[in-house]
């Protein structure tokens, strides 16, 4: 029943009773309207094995999924946050990864932000699901829907090829980085296989020592040469890469940031790392939230939501501070 994380703001409910919170679920959704609040207290402050309980028992007792009553239920951003809390990680990854090519045009930075963060593990697991639920591989959906330098570096990604061992070879660190320096900064023109080959295939410990080497020999920050070098969902991606690479807390607060700053909210953005990241590393993100934009992350969600759908979300980020 324990959470999948250890720096999560959702943790295991103490004196779990999945009957009780069945029992309370089924009165939030009888007769005319439907009791959100009831709801939200249960499945926000559940951790995803133990709402994998509360979906077993709802069927026991009701013969019927939890996950299409709630759907005919409820509506809007509220009913996607509470779908999303329903699924289990890699389940949830692979949905949100489906609709993103699946929908009206295609959502870039879901393709990005999951592929880019996860780790080969998780990658492993979504793309099974994905094609156990869809009946087609992820590859062949992402393949269909990007092109060019983009597609192969997301391909690359979801091959889950990427070294996980801790080991840095310092001769090679320093050969990488002289690669990448000469296959952008110092040439007319990039060679963008070169940043997939180094970005996509090492481990972390040894690109961090590659960025490191990299500030010496061009006298730039990495990203701030792939800003110069790249466009478009191709910088995105390889940003991300970098970024996840090094701090992936501050990563998902940067995204959390810039979906709520300024008019409007990307909505979609938001209740994927919510989501997603609750139990998980919810508390880093908090932290990294506050130390970059100076404002915590609870306060941000306050104000840029409202009803259920901020409840809801609230209780994900767990408290305001």
């Amino acid at each position: 029943m324990a959470a999948i994380g250890k720096r999560g703001s959702v943790t295991e409910a103490a004196g779990f009773n999945p009957e009780d919170d069945v029992q309370k679920l089924r009165e939030a959704m009888k007769g005319i309207g439907t009791d959100e609040a009831a709801i939200t207290e249960i499945l926000a402050r559940r951790t995803i094995a133990q709402r994998q309980r509360i979906k077993e028992a709802y069927k026991q007792s009701v013969g019927k999924d939890i996950a299409e009553d709630l759907n005919s239920e409820l509506s809007g951003n509220y009913q996607k946050v509470v779908l999303g809390l329903l699924m289990l990680a890699p389940v949830y990854d692979a949905y949100e990864l489906r609709n993103a090519i699946k929908g009206a045009g295609t959502e870039e930075a879901c393709l990005i932000d999951i592929l880019a963060s996860r780790t080969t593990a998780e990658i492993g697991t979504i793309t099974s699901f994905y094609k156990k639920e869809y009946g087609v591989t992820l590859e062949d959906d992402v393949c269909g829907d990007t092109s060019g330098m983009f597609q192969r570096v997301l391909v690359s990604l979801l091959t889950g090829g990427r070294d996980e061992s801790q080991t840095v070879d310092k001769a090679l660190a320093a050969q990488d980085a002289k690669d990448i320096y000469e296959a952008g900064e110092a040439r007319w023109g990039t060679d963008e296989v070169k940043f997939l080959t180094v970005l996509c295939a090492r481990n972390r410990n040894h690109l961090l020592q590659v960025f490191d080497e990299y500030q010496k020999i061009s006298g730039r920050d990495i990203e701030d040469s792939i800003k110069r070098e790249m466009s478009g969902c191709l910088e995105d991606v390889f940003l991300a890469i970098v970024k996840c690479l090094r701090n992936k807390p501050a990563f998902f607060a940067e995204r959390l940031y810039k979906s709520m700053k300024g008019l409007g909210t990307t909505d979609s953005v938001l209740i994927r790392i919510m989501v997603a990241r609750a139990e998980i590393d919810m508390l880093d993100i908090k932290a990294e939230f506050l130390k970059m934009y100076g404002k915590t992350l609870y306060s941000f969600i306050k104000g840029d939501t409202s009803g259920d759908y901020r409840k809801a979300l609230l209780d994900l980020c767990g408290g305001d501070q």
